[in-house]
This record gives C-alpha cells, structure tokens and sequence, in this order.
C-alpha cells in the first residue's frame, strides 16, 4: 500500500485502508475496473476523499491494494483452508460449493478477466487463474483421475463457475440458483463422487 505519509494531519480517519480496499472491490464486482472511482467509493463508505488520501497516493495505488486483497483473501486463504481437509472427496467438495455459492468473488473474477488487458490486472488475473486450475487439478488427481483428465475436468468445473457468474452478472433471472441441488449437479457432471 502507498501512503502519504508526509502529509498526514490529525487523527487517523474511521474509514479504514482495509475498509476502501473491500469498498473497492464490491465496486469492481458491481461494474469492473471502470467502477473503482474515488468519490463514489467515499460515499458508499459515508467518508470523505480525505480518509481515501490517509491511505493511499491515487486511484492506481487503491486497485492494487484491492487486487492484492483479492489474491490474497479470495485464492490464498481458501486454499490454505482447503489444505486442511484431508479427505480429497470433501476437500473438492468444499471448492465447489463455496465457488458456486460464494456470488461476489465470482463477479469479481469475471470482471477482472475482462480487464485482463489492463497493465495493473494482468499479472495478479494470471497468477490467480493459474492457481485456481492447479488448485482444481489436484483435487481431481487426488481422486484417482490421470493428470490430464484432472485438467480437463478443473477446466470445465472453472468455466462452470465463471458462466455462472457471467449469467448472474448479465442476466440473473436465467443464472442457476444458489443451491445445493446445483452444487450437487455440477460436481456429478465433473466425475465427482456423491457425498
């Protein structure tokens, strides 16, 4: 995070760092890249642009910190609590619900494959994805599957989920429901053993 340190006056402001980092990317979630902007955000949050320059230099500064927060909080935690289920049946299990059910994360991973071109977005989209499939893969790997079926079946479970949420995002009268009948279809369709 950039911070203006030189600058500072005063007490610190309410509105954390950490709360523009999530108010940013719900922006995002709700309308792309082009949706993080300063004086909406601040308003969302009832602070003013003021608290925005406590913590951080400019706009860029804000969506890297809301980027490294989305690595971070939406990929590298879930797979260091994925991690912790040892039964590979389960452990695959918990992915996809969460995935399926878990409606912001996905508008966000959407939307920033639609910015995939913007400098700023790029790399973390990359990094992100490739960790999401190989996360995916292993699952598939742990329950007997070869490499390459493994790969094929993480694909197809990805694309599920971002067509899920490109269906909520642009039409959520036609998107699958949020429930368990669904999650259970779609881990049936990707080879997955019942519970």
């Amino acid at each position: 995070m950039q911070a203006l340190t030189s600058t500072r006056r005063g007490r610190p402001p309410k509105v954390t760092a950490e709360d523009w980092e999530i108010a940013a990317l719900d922006a995002l979630a709700d309308g792309g890249l082009a949706a993080v902007a300063i004086e909406p955000i601040a308003e969302r949050l009832g602070a003013s642009k003021g608290s925005f320059y406590w913590y951080f230099t400019n706009r860029d500064a804000l969506i890297r910190a809301a980027l490294r927060r989305w690595e971070q909080h939406h990929t590298e935690q879930i797979v260091q609590m994925l991690e912790q289920i040892p039964d590979p049946v389960q452990r695959l299990r918990q992915l996809v619900r969460g995935a399926l059910l878990g409606t912001r994360g996905a508008a966000v991973a959407l939307l920033l494959l639609a910015d995939a071109a913007d400098p700023r977005v790029e790399a973390v989209v990359h990094r992100v994805t490739a960790r999401r499939l190989d996360v995916l893969t292993d699952c598939f790997i742990a329950l007997g599957q070869d490499p390459e079926r493994a790969r094929h079946h993480a694909l197809a479970g990805y694309c599920t989920y971002l067509g899920a949420a490109a269906l909520r995002h642009g039409t959520p009268e036609l998107a699958p429901g949020l429930d368990e009948r669904y999650v259970e279809t779609v881990l049936a369709s990707l080879g997955a053993p019942p519970a």
